[in-house]
């Protein structure tokens, strides 16, 4: 799972790198298009996530024959999903309009979109396939496709960006049409699996397949609608993170980029654990072992959180080397170079909280974390953000005054919320193994 999330995260940085040697204007509009995407795309992702706990349950529960009928309504879900997902990256008006981004960085960042936008009913495709490969237990196939797909992204994505081997130099453009190639080429695969992979062939996925049912629907929206919903927040709070750093030029936005690639490189591992532990509760779960359920959860939790501190102090110390990997000019790099300190504090922070998300949805919990999620990332880590970063705070009573601390302000913001959320939801999770250990 943790490769598999690397090489998803790998086809973004590479972006990064790619038009940040080409153009400044390519890796803003990259930039603000990517969290855009990722947005939606995420927020999409979530909710078809339900099909991994759903199929997890099944097979604790011994109930194979339930498997096929879950993956092929997931399947139907994210076709459903697409439709509004292309309709908002292909009409990006009113998002972008927050951003105030320069004409050049705007015609740019809406042709990326628009390769996107033709990518994403692959990605959610491909998606419904990874969730239910992840409630199986069985990650490996997803790896060796994602794996692939990134080994092809690079060198088309360096050739279209820059016009190498005689192709038309499309700069940002360039990313989104080979995200576009390996998205549809990672579907193809996917199906070819279903088809040949011999596990996964005697649970005849594709057979006798089902019109779209409205009580496995609800199902899924149930549950994948409040994951969704969690995963849209905080995404967006840093895309919308992205477009108001926008107005600070484009040297900023190039450099908060760098370091958000960074944390999102950072983001794999605690993810990829939180999904080996969904993975593990609720396949406890569905048998009712609480006992393992909780000891599935607990594992997790301090697994992510050491070996996230490890992480943070490596990140810390070769944080001069790691800039340099990304290039661009002087003063993106020193941007990048003074937001640090505070993506290697989050890196930590955010594992915790993480893995205690993860771990409720393997016990099927998922409301409560949203209305978590919905008041910390949008009211403490956007609302406050947006002071800090753009007027400064005056403290009542006193002279001291702290003057606009610009992209500094969002990450400090992030990081307040990122520990509010962990708290409420790390005690919501310690009631829930509480609760379920009586039964």
């Amino acid at each position: 799972m943790l490769v598999s999330q690397l090489a998803g995260i790998g086809t973004h940085i590479a972006d990064t790198i790619i038009t940040a040697r080409h153009d400044t204007l390519d890796v803003a509009a990259v930039a603000v298009g990517s969290g855009l995407f990722m947005s939606v795309a995420i927020a999409l992702i979530g909710v078809l996530y339900a099909a991994a706990p759903i199929v997890a349950h099944h097979m604790g529960a011994g109930q194979r024959e339930d498997i096929a009928p879950a993956f092929q309504q997931a399947v139907w879900l994210a076709l459903f999903l697409s439709i509004p997902g292309v309709l908002l990256l292909a009409y990006p008006s009113p998002l972008l309009s927050l951003s105030a981004l320069d004409a050049e960085v705007d015609r740019r960042t809406r042709e990326y979109l628009l390769a996107l936008a033709a990518a994403l009913p692959a990605s959610l495709l491909f998606r419904a396939f990874q969730a239910t490969l992840s409630g199986l237990g069985q990650p490996r196939p997803v790896m060796v496709i994602m794996l692939a797909c990134l080994a092809l992204h690079v060198p088309l994505a360096w050739c279209l960006t820059t016009g190498a081997f005689g192709l038309p130099a499309l700069g940002a453009l360039g990313c989104g049409v080979s995200t576009l190639c390996v998205n549809w080429l990672s579907a193809l695969c996917a199906l070819a699996c279903l088809l040949r992979q011999p596990s996964l062939r005697s649970l005849d996925l594709l057979g006798n397949w089902q019109a779209p049912r409205a009580r496995a629907q609800r199902e899924l929206l149930r549950l994948g609608g409040p994951m969704g919903i969690s995963n849209f927040v905080e995404v967006t709070s840093f895309a919308l993170i992205a477009l108001f750093v926008a107005r600070l030029g484009a040297d900023v936005v190039a450099g908060h980029r760098i370091v958000g690639n960074l944390n999102g490189l950072c983001f794999m591992l605690p993810l990829a654990l939180g999904s080996g532990t969904l993975v593990r509760v609720g396949q406890a779960a569905g048998g009712r072992d609480w006992r393992a359920a909780r000891h599935a959860a607990l594992t997790g939790f301090t697994l992510a959180c050491s070996l996230a501190a490890l992480l943070a102090a490596l990140l810390w110390w070769q944080r001069d080397v790691l800039l340099a990997l990304f290039g661009g000019s002087t003063e993106v790099r020193e941007v990048a170079a003074a937001l640090m300190p505070y993506v290697a504090l989050f890196v930590v922070v955010d594992a915790s909280h993480t893995l205690a998300s993860f771990a409720l949805r393997g016990y099927k919990v998922t409301l409560q974390p949203m209305l978590i999620h919905t008041v910390c990332f949008w009211g403490i880590g956007l609302g406050l953000g947006y002071v800090l970063a753009f007027h400064g705070m005056e403290f009542a009573g006193t002279e001291l005054h702290r003057a606009p601390m610009g992209a500094a302000g969002f990450w400090l913001a992030t990081l307040l919320s990122t520990v509010c959320a962990g708290l409420a939801i790390g005690a919501l999770l310690w009631r829930t193994v509480q609760r379920s250990m009586k039964d």
